[in-house]
């Protein structure tokens, strides 16, 4: 695997960089890198977070300017300016319901809704994961049970395991 690189925008308290480390986490071959970019924000302000992957040890700290995927846990936060932040064949993601011009849209705020999860993060990871082959469900899974509070992990292991069934 040569390095892949995602970026993670969302809003303050939607777990964009939680869904960064998760997904670092659950690259269990080889190395990863997650790290958010944020000032003084609070809750709600924009946030971006950069998951980094590769078969070498992962040094560079900088912003992701070419990304494999880019997953917008908002659809608000959605420009077309988006696209350029994308390698040749890259992926960007909007969680959305309607169809968005030039990216994937996937509605994970109904399966989030349905399974009682305030935020999106590991439904979105999980879509990630599953469009992209970068990680497995059972490598989320591990993470979740690494990363997560017990009390949190089951209802995040449902929701994974719906997107990845879909």
């Amino acid at each position: 695997m040569s390095t892949k690189e995602i970026i993670w925008i969302g809003r303050g308290g939607q777990g964009a960089f939680t869904a960064a480390k998760l997904m670092g986490a659950a690259c269990t071959e080889g190395y990863s890198l997650a790290f958010p970019t944020f000032g003084p924000e609070r809750r709600g302000a924009p946030v971006r977070a950069f998951t980094k992957l590769s078969d070498t040890p992962v040094t560079d700290r900088s912003q992701t300017a070419a990304a494999d995927c880019i997953a917008v846990l908002d659809k608000t936060l959605f420009t077309p300016e988006l696209f350029s932040l994308l390698k040749e064949g890259g992926k960007l993601i909007v969680n959305s319901a309607d169809e968005t011009e030039g990216a994937v849209s996937f509605d994970a705020d109904s399966t989030a809704a349905e399974l009682r999860l305030p935020v999106v993060n590991t439904v979105m990871l999980a879509y990630v994961g599953k469009l992209t082959g970068l990680i497995t469900k059972e490598q989320i899974f591990a993470a979740i049970d690494g990363y997560m509070p017990e009390r949190l992990r089951e209802k995040n292991k449902k929701a994974v395991e719906r997107v990845f069934e879909g």
